[in-house]
């Protein structure tokens, strides 16, 4: 069914920006719910330019979608935020509300636990996170709502985990450090492992890594696919997750959030997993 056409717009801000899949997920959300009069687009935009670009846009403007480096600013510039956002300090989502104002939430969060609960993790899992960036605070927060008993962050620089600290208080998380060079270790005895790292810092784990059987691997990066830590995990007979499946689940929280519409979920999917292919290809 066509739906009344309204034009409406949204994006995603980040710099860089022009490698983003999330127009690609977003617009093929609209054409299948018979959003017609709905665009989503890209926008180049440092954090520090995001309160002026957010305060010029017209009220047309349902929504925005913020990655990095800017999303700590999206919740500064926010007028209200969901607990899970001001929890970890950052919102990857800004919800444009019908009295001008600006909603800001973190569907990483959410989008975390979903991927992670689909993949068989449960209650009382031990999680090690590798990483101590933005998307290892939504680790944490995943972690906090998945109930896992407990939390071990591993990170080259000792001083990262201790900022993560307060996120980690805030979200009564019991958190442990884990030094870099004893990652084999950490690894080894998760039932869920959560790489949030740059591309290639956790290749050269996946050839000293003993993995435990029946855990969960999840690694935040899509591109390339599969990562060495991941294809290790994949050959021990664990589950994997990719940073693809989340980049799809945390759209469609936003999808629900700017239109007020149930997401059209397997078209979403189908119109990510094309675009991926065709990259792939090229």
């Amino acid at each position: 069914m066509t739906r009344t056409v309204v034009a409406r717009r949204a994006a995603v801000l980040g710099k860089p920006i022009a490698h983003s899949l999330s127009p690609v997920i977003h617009t093929a959300g609209y054409a299948a719910a018979g959003l017609t009069g709905w665009s989503y687009t890209r926008i180049e935009c440092a954090a520090a330019e995001l309160p002026a670009l957010v305060a010029d846009l017209g009220p047309e403007w349902a929504g925005l979608s913020v990655t990095m480096p800017g999303k700590e600013a999206a919740l500064a510039v926010a007028d209200a935020a969901s607990p899970v956002a001001v929890a970890v300090g950052a919102a990857n989502t800004l919800v444009r509300r019908p009295d001008g104002s600006w909603y800001a939430d973190n569907t990483d969060v959410g989008g975390m636990v979903e991927v992670l609960t689909e993949a068989g993790v449960l209650p009382g899992a031990a999680l090690t996170v590798l990483g101590a960036g933005g998307t290892a605070r939504a680790a944490l927060a995943a972690a906090a709502r998945l109930a896992c008993s407990s939390v071990t962050v591993v990170a080259r620089r000792p001083e990262a985990v201790d900022e993560l600290r307060p996120v980690a208080d805030a979200l009564d998380v019991t958190l442990t450090a884990g030094a870099w060079a004893d990652a084999p270790r950490h690894l080894a005895v998760a039932d869920v492992v959560v790489s949030t790292v740059p591309k290639g810092v956790a290749d050269p784990l996946a050839d000293v890594v003993t993995w435990r059987p029946g855990a969960v691997c999840f690694d935040a990066l899509y591109d390339p696919w599969p990562t060495p830590l991941a294809a290790s995990a994949r050959a021990a007979g664990l589950r994997v997750v990719s940073g693809l499946d989340l980049l799809l689940a945390q759209a469609v929280g936003q999808f629900e959030q700017f239109t007020g519409v149930a997401a059209p979920v397997g078209a979403m999917r189908e119109a990510l997993v094309a675009a991926r292919r065709s990259a792939f290809l090229s």
